[in-house]
């Protein structure tokens, strides 16, 4: 039976893509990095909010051609707060 020469040992080496890695940063660059999502998830949260109340004003004035931009730019902006979630993560780990 062949054995796997990396089976035998884990090296403290880990590759670079794997997202199981330890973070290389210290605790207080972690903490700056935290409050710079939490300013950015904030400010699009706002976008949203804005995008939402301005769809529904055109909406209610008749305007239907903005539904669907405004739709996709809010997924747009589902997507980077999930990014930005899911980096947290990653920086945990």
């Amino acid at each position: 039976m062949a054995r796997n020469p990396q089976s035998q040992h884990q090296s403290a080496y880990q590759s670079p893509l794997n997202p199981r890695r330890q973070s290389h940063f210290a605790r207080s660059q972690r903490m700056t990095i935290v409050l710079g999502i939490m300013v950015a998830v904030a400010t699009i949260i706002v976008l949203q909010l804005w995008l939402f109340t301005a769809s529904v004003n055109a909406y209610l004035g008749g305007d239907t051609s903005v539904l669907l931009p405004a739709v996709l730019v809010s997924l747009a902006c589902l997507g980077l707060n999930l990014g930005l979630l899911r980096y947290l993560y990653g920086l945990d780990r």
